[in-house]
């Protein structure tokens, strides 16, 4: 199972789109961070780091079921923590 979901991705796409950036120059490194040992079923969750590459912007976010990073992408954008 994907820790990023198909659904998450394309709005991230649209959101790079509506504001007339490229998506090609965002890339994302993304660490699974469920504990593998729990004997518990718990939601997936993770760390996700955005990267703008043409000038090595990047912010860290929280992801995984129930977490809602393309909205503190949207912000951090908006806020123009990517350049």
């Amino acid at each position: 199972m994907e820790l990023i979901e198909q659904y998450e991705l394309d709005e991230f796409k649209a959101l790079l789109t509506s504001k007339c950036l490229d998506v090609a120059d965002f890339t994302f490194r993304e660490i699974d961070t469920t504990d593998p040992k729990s004997d518990e079923i718990c939601a997936l969750q993770g760390c996700l780091t955005v990267i703008r590459t043409t000038n090595n912007k990047e912010r860290q976010y929280i992801i995984g079921d129930g977490m809602a990073w393309v909205a503190l992408f949207k912000k951090d954008l908006e806020e123009g923590a990517f350049g």
